[in-house]
C-alpha cells in the first residue's frame, strides 16, 4: 500500500492538463493501485492523477456505500452530456474541508480504456455523474473552485494558504 501526497489548491500543478496513456502497462497499473490506496485513505470517492502529480489521464473513483467498487478510467472522454442539469454540492481531496454547490449536466456518457487496456463506455446519473465530471475537470487542469465565484475562489485560496502555512508550522 502506497499513499501519494495530494496537492492543495492553489497548487499551480493541479491547472497542468494531462496526457494520454499510451498503453495500460505495469507502471500504470501500480499508478491506479496507488491511487486507489490514497482515495480510500482519504476517504473520498474519486481521485485524477493530476492530484497527486501525475499529469496521465487516469482516474479512480468508487462510490458505493461500502467503498468496495473500484472503477478504473483511463483516457475518459465524455461523449455525451444530457441538456438536463443538477446542482450537486461537491467537496475535493485537494480542497479539503471545502463544500460548495456546482451545477453540472445530470447524466454523462464516458468511454475509456479499463485496467484490462479494453475501451468500455459507461453512462452515469447521481453521484456517479458528478463524480466523474469532477474528475475529467482535473485531468483539464481545472478544479470544482472555478465554477464558483471569483469572491469565493479567493477566499478559499487564502484558507488553503493559510491552512499550508499551519501544517508546515506542525512539523
Amino acid at each position: 500500500m502506497a499513499l501519494l501526497p495530494v496537492l492543495c489548491y492553489p497548487d499551480p500543478r493541479l491547472h497542468k492538463v494531462a496526457k494520454p496513456v499510451a498503453k495500460v502497462d505495469a507502471r500504470i497499473k501500480k499508478i491506479v493501485s496507488d491511487m486507489a490506496d490514497t482515495m480510500y485513505e482519504a476517504p473520498g470517492v474519486g481521485l485524477a492523477a493530476t492530484q497527486v502529480d501525475i499529469h496521465e489521464r487516469i482516474l479512480v473513483i468508487d462510490v458505493s456505500d461500502n467503498q468496495d467498487e473500484l472503477m478504473v478510467f483511463i483516457n475518459p472522454e465524455l461523449i455525451w452530456a444530457s441538456a438536463e442539469v443538477k446542482a450537486w454540492r461537491e467537496g475535493c481531496l485537494s480542497v479539503p474541508e471545502y463544500y460548495d454547490e456546482v451545477e453540472r449536466p445530470a447524466v454523462v456518457r464516458v468511454r475509456a480504456v479499463g485496467l484490462d487496456g479494453k475501451e468500455f463506455e459507461v453512462e452515469a446519473d447521481g453521484l456517479l455523474s458528478v463524480c466523474l465530471q469532477h474528475e475529467m475537470d482535473h485531468l483539464q487542469g481545472k478544479v470544482f473552485v472555478e465554477y464558483l465565484s471569483m469572491l469565493k475562489r479567493n477566499r478559499i485560496s487564502l484558507r488553503m494558504k493559510k491552512r499550508a502555512k499551519e501544517l508546515v508550522g506542525q512539523r
